[in-house]
């Protein structure tokens, strides 16, 4: 046995002494070193940064068996893309904003528009650009590594040349592979929360690929106008001692809306949130976890039960740090004082129809639960600033009593001039007696009543899915001076699930707010176009 072990290796012996053996195991050396120094190479330096208008993007290539794109969001996760084969895996890591390109932008605000349209000629640059740096540092690399080993010229060539063909092949078989419409099925990795707001609507999103390239020099043009439209937004600057005041409405459960609320709170130093209900979706007990973000905000909370939320959902909101719900109730906050009640109506499924006598103003519940606020408002030891109700039909029994009434449950922005009051027949007492003047025996007229009906703060939820076109999160920030009136605000909006674009306006009251009607069912609700200078259209 042992015999034959000594002539096998014998055997293996004189075959490696053989010439055409040697130069194998030279040529195979050569091999090995040459790939060590094309992965070495691009691990390393296969990495570039790009410009795509204000943003900065980090892009790298490193080898890979499967090939794909994978695209990092922090912090809300990445995108795993199959969008080519071969061993070159591309990894894209979106970073934040340079300070300097977008002051840049808004010292020139023309410049907007060439950032938008460059924005795909940037990234295709920035792809080639990472493609010869990936293949220049695989050679040298190669080149290095071999001279350090063999020592031989004829040698080192030789791996220069393999890692110019292995490198070169790669990309040509991952440039020859591509799949454009890869970006139609792309696979989330991340907080399950996040996973609609950036994989996005599928189906919408391969039916309208060819317009991307618009797309992406769209989401330049609108990240760069809103700090240019901030820098030049109408001449409002709030007294050291106005209160702010954030309207929020329709949250339903969008975990997204906490984020902006906190964010809006902070940066425009809120003193309270209003919420004017449906915060939930069905006003189920499962659903009460949801309101414990509101001890988060550091700011007092003011809530009005919505259609949406049963009393269960009203009582885990009444058991949060900073949490005031109101229901035929007042409160003041700042000096600022607020009745509100909740809505009346607990109809979470809309599969079913209301009675068919609920307009009726005798037997419509809206309405009467109006007039018990108003009651309460006229009974109320101290002046009333602002009445808080859910539905917009609520608020017609408040109009003379109360200068601003904050509503939502349309998801609609909207703003009017409530009616004025009829006044009572001489047989019956009257419902509303204004209030006094200075001048005994004088009576002053009722005062206007402007209507703010807010869209839905956290994109109407999963309904805002159902159009062509994601519901967009909408929010305002109201400011009253040291007497309590309203002398402006600014309504936000953000684009709903899967959009990205952010607009502000800024409404001054009486100066450049555009004439409320006073038949609520004629506003559009449409929010006035954002542009560049911070003026509205004509005819929006």
């Amino acid at each position: 046995m042992n015999e034959k072990i000594l002539q096998a290796r014998d055997a293996v012996k004189r075959t490696w002494q053989r010439p055409w053996a040697r130069r194998l195991s030279v040529w195979a050396a050569v091999v090995a070193v040459s790939l060590t120094g094309v992965v070495v190479g691009t691990m390393l330096f296969a990495q570039a940064e790009i410009a795509v208008g204000p943003f900065r993007a980090d892009m790298s290539i490193s080898p890979s068996v499967e090939g794909g794109t994978e695209v990092q969001i922090p912090p809300l996760g990445s995108l795993h893309l199959d969008s080519h084969d071969g061993p070159i895996h591309l990894k894209v890591n979106l970073g934040s904003l340079d300070q300097g390109r977008t002051e840049a932008l808004i010292d020139d605000p023309t410049a907007i528009s060439a950032a938008g349209q460059s924005a795909v000629d940037d990234v295709t640059k920035g792809v080639l650009q990472l493609g010869l740096r990936a293949l220049g540092a695989a050679i040298v690399c190669a080149l290095i590594l071999s001279a350090l080993i063999f020592r031989n010229v004829r040698r080192v060539a030789a791996a220069g040349v393999l890692a110019l063909v292995v490198t070169g092949g790669s990309l040509g078989l991952a440039a020859g592979t591509i799949r454009p419409d890869s970006i139609s099925e792309p696979r989330y990795e991340g907080l399950l929360v996040n996973a609609p707001a950036v994989v996005g609507d599928a189906r919408r999103i391969a039916d309208n690929y060819g317009r991307y390239a618009d797309q992406l020099q769209q989401l330049v043009s609108n990240v760069s106008r809103i700090y240019t439209t901030v820098s030049a937004l109408p001449v409002f600057e709030p007294s050291g001692n106005s209160t702010r005041i954030l309207h929020v409405s329709d949250l339903h459960l969008n975990p997204t809306s906490w984020g902006v609320i906190r964010t809006v709170v902070k940066q425009w130093d809120i003193d309270a949130v209003v919420d004017t209900g449906d915060i939930v979706d069905w006003g189920s007990n499962a659903e009460t976890s949801y309101v414990s973000n509101i001890g988060q905000l550091g700011v007092p909370y003011v809530y009005v039960r919505g259609n949406h939320d049963s009393l269960a959902i009203q009582e885990a909101v009444a058991r949060q740090k900073n949490a005031i719900v109101l229901d035929d109730t007042t409160v003041t906050i700042d000096g600022l004082t607020l009745a509100g009640i909740g809505d009346p109506e607990f109809t979470p499924d809309k599969s079913e129809n209301p009675p068919a006598d609920a307009d009726e103003p005798v037997t419509s519940p809206l309405l009467t639960s109006g007039e018990r606020l108003a009651t309460t408002i006229r009974a109320a030891q101290t002046k009333v600033d602002v009445a808080v109700v859910h539905d917009p039909a609520m608020a017609p029994p408040l109009s003379g009593l109360v200068p601003v009434v904050l509503a939502g449950h349309t998801h609609k922005r909207e703003v009017s001039v409530l009616a004025a009051p009829s006044p009572a027949p001489s047989s019956s007492v009257a419902p509303s007696a204004p209030a006094p003047s200075a001048s005994a025996g004088v009576t002053a007229p009722p005062q206007e009543t402007r209507l703010l009906v807010e869209g839905s703060s956290g994109g109407a939820g999963l309904r805002g899915l159902e159009k062509e076109e994601p519901t967009p999160l909408m929010m305002s920030v109201l400011y009253f001076d040291e007497t309590h009136a309203l002398k402006a605000y600014d309504d936000i909006q953000l684009g709903g699930t899967g959009e990205q674009n952010v607009t502000m306006q800024r409404k001054v009251v009486g100066k450049d707010e555009p004439e409320p009607t006073t038949d609520p069912s004629a506003i559009s609700g449409v929010t006035p176009e954002i542009r560049p200078n911070g003026s509205v259209p004509p005819g929006r």
